[in-house]
């Protein structure tokens, strides 16, 4: 697969990203419309948690560490039959393991709520609701689980589509459980659809995955050479992945105290998080998720040097997208708050609070996107340990800023301290990473992003003088400032020679 190839692999996830993104908004939007950051919306997003932080460790998490660059390596060099075997014992494995994790996390649901969001002991009611919530909710680590090994094994097989799309159906759902559901049966609607959208997500996978002669069957047995190499790939990844959630839980243990951040914490925090996640998910996430089998490919066929120039092309590309998208977000947090969430239950304080927490978050979307494909570079080389180790680092400084900056800056301390130790994890995975490749265009990579810097700094300054000017121009000045933003970074990554707008344009032109 060429880069051409890859990017078109990305523009497929990347387009199914964003209409998942927007509808995500459109969720997120009902979702503060009803609850803002109330109560219910503090239960549910802490009861969703669980389960999704298992998901990344023994489904998502696994795909990228471990499913995508075994199978990767046996499609190219195993026959379709082994491929096949391989992938149906895999799913065997991943059933049994993720129906026992099921049946715990429902069993200590209480004891797992007490230790992650301590602040609600001191409301029995909020308490009960999270332990409810949670406890119904937790099938959906099957659901979501299979889901992701399932997308692992089509992405094997370069096959992007249909595993990107499933994300739109469970926000459709979602929203439909809000607005229809909620009224009726109150927040065990909102559980209800977490579940009906986890399993139309997996439904969407299972025909090409039949059609591939890949299904659920006991008669494959449990064992097999490529389930045995992922699982020792996946238990560093898992051991990285209890370090990186352990850095979510103290977070969402520090925002669930009301005594020292003010009311609403988690919630704000969920909603800062949402937006920071757009731009992540519609590029970097989907660049990484694209650029995974290519590189699994290159290292197992021992062709480093291609394998070099993808991670630099990778890197560069999220450079020129998400340095802009950084001072965006900075800068016009607040009006692209108030626009998408403030009303009904979501106040004028519920705006201030995730305002505050998202300015310091989008220090850190670089470090952010770039650990995505340094992290996918030690996995397509079977190299599960390195990020494990930079990870653990990251987290214990994390947790020391955390402490430090909590008191005099609230939320805004919390992110603040995750976007520094973010930065901290992307140096240490570069300076790693080179070390055990040599050179991967680091001149080529340090112009790019000088130059894109330089464009973005041309930006921050047009949407500061915009953003003043039309302050109480609403909806209608909110879009002319940030299109007039995103013109004014694409003129000045021209002007500034930005190779990778150049390669747009000359792209653009042979397209017409």
């Amino acid at each position: 697969m060429s880069n051409k190839s890859m990017m078109r692999s990305t523009g497929v996830i990347g387009f199914a990203t964003t209409l998942s993104r927007i509808l995500g908004f459109i969720r997120d939007i009902v979702f503060a419309g009803f609850f803002g950051t109330s109560m219910i919306a503090q239960a549910f997003v802490v009861a969703f948690r669980i389960p999704n932080t298992m998901r990344d460790l023994v489904g998502e998490g696994a795909m990228n560490s471990a499913v995508v660059p075994v199978l990767s390596e046996y499609k190219a060099l195993r026959d379709d039959k082994e491929f096949v075997h391989a992938s149906r014992v895999l799913f065997n494995v991943a059933l049994a393991t993720l129906s026992v994790l099921t049946v715990l996390g429902i069993i200590f649901s209480p004891l797992i709520v007490r230790i992650i969001a301590p602040g609600f002991m001191a409301d029995p009611e909020k308490f009960r609701m999270t332990v409810t919530l949670n406890r119904v909710m937790f099938p959906y680590l099957i659901l979501v689980g299979l889901t992701a090994y399932s997308m692992g094994i089509l992405n094997s097989l370069k096959h992007f589509a249909a595993p990107a799309f499933g994300p739109c159906l469970m926000n459709l759902i979602l929203i439909a459980s809000t607005v229809w559901l909620f009224p009726r049966i109150g927040a065990m609607g909102l559980a209800i659809g977490v579940l009906a959208g986890g399993f139309v997500q997996l439904a969407v996978n299972v025909p090409f995955m039949y059609r591939n002669g890949i299904s659920i069957n006991i008669r494959d047995g449990f064992r097999h050479a490529a389930v045995s190499r992922i699982g020792k790939l996946l238990l560093p990844r898992a051991l990285g992945s209890a370090v990186y959630q352990v850095n979510i839980f103290v977070d969402m243990i520090l925002a669930s105290l009301p005594m020292i951040v003010g009311a609403g914490g988690v919630a704000a925090l969920y909603y800062a998080n949402r937006l920071i996640q757009f731009p992540l998910a519609i590029f970097a996430l989907a660049l990484a998720q694209a650029a995974l089998p290519k590189m699994s490919r290159e290292y197992a066929s021992n062709d480093i040097t291609r394998m070099k120039e993808t991670l630099s092309f990778s890197l560069r590309a999220v450079f020129f997208v998400m340095a802009p998208a950084s001072f965006g977000l900075a800068m016009l947090g607040e009006p692209i708050i108030r626009l998408l969430f403030q009303r009904g239950a979501f106040t004028s304080y519920s705006t201030a609070i995730t305002q505050s927490a998202l300015f310091f978050y989008a220090f850190g979307l670089l470090a952010f996107a770039g650990i995505k494909l340094l992290v996918a570079a030690f996995y397509s080389m079977h190299d599960t340990m390195t990020p494990v180790k930079t990870a653990f680092a990251a987290v214990i400084m994390n947790i020391i800023l955390n402490l430090i900056l909590i008191w005099p800056m609230k939320l805004g301390g919390l992110a603040l301290a995750t976007s520094i130790s973010a930065s901290f994890n992307f140096i240490m995975l570069y300076v790693l990473l080179r070390a055990k490749l040599g050179d991967f265009g680091a001149k080529i990579m340090i112009d790019s992003f000088l130059r894109v810097l330089a464009a973005s700094l041309v930006m921050a300054a047009v949407l500061k003088v915009l953003s003043m000017a039309m302050a109480n121009s609403g909806v209608t000045g909110l879009c002319v400032t940030i299109a007039s933003g995103i013109i004014s970074f694409l003129l000045a990554s021209y002007i500034f020679g930005v190779k990778e707008m150049r390669d747009l344009s000359v792209w653009i032109l042979k397209r017409r």
